[in-house]
């Protein structure tokens, strides 16, 4: 089975592998792509963190690339009852239908907060905390705030799982 995942951060290239793995008993093999969000470098609201998963998927399908699957992942933020949570959506496609899944949510500190209102991106708000280097493409601020217990690629494979229910349920989502 070949994925294409609309990024090349091997956190989101291995949660894709392994959500594949986890729900598929066929070989895995993924491919990550550059794919433009056509949103703002850190979304802002759970509409446009969606939106931003939706258009990296369209940009792989609209690339010419051939694959059984279409993964886009897109991690945004929101204010909810005063606290700023993060979260992630996840488009997948085979070219035919979509199917949504969403990570889970958590509040991120106060300063972190500070610095995303003063116009830094999660990412870099993140290191400069933790005084870390590209969390990033590692554990994100989910491993940073859990101290490992769950990780971003944890966080998005969770996420995928549920988008893949769909395509693991054929005859219930015609």
């Amino acid at each position: 089975m070949n994925i294409l995942i609309a990024s090349q951060n091997p956190v989101k290239v291995n949660a894709v592998k392994e959500a594949f793995k986890i729900c598929f008993s066929e070989p895995v093999q993924v491919y990550g792509r550059a794919s433009e969000s056509g949103v703002s470098a850190q979304p802002q609201s759970d509409e446009e963190t969606r939106e931003g998963a939706r258009n990296r998927v369209q940009g792989l399908l609209q690339s010419g690339e051939s694959a059984d699957y279409f993964v886009g992942i897109e991690g945004g933020i929101e204010l909810v009852d005063g606290s700023l949570q993060a979260f992630a959506w996840i488009v997948v496609s085979d070219g035919e239908k979509q199917s949504l899944g969403r990570s889970g949510s958590f509040e991120l500190p106060p300063e972190i907060a500070r610095l995303i209102a003063q116009g830094m991106e999660l990412g870099d708000a993140d290191d400069h905390v933790f005084q870390q280097q590209n969390s990033k493409q590692q554990n994100g601020a989910v491993g940073l705030l859990t101290q490992d217990r769950v990780t971003r690629q944890s966080l998005y494979q969770h996420g995928l799982v549920l988008a893949l229910i769909p395509f693991m349920n054929k005859g219930l989502y015609p």
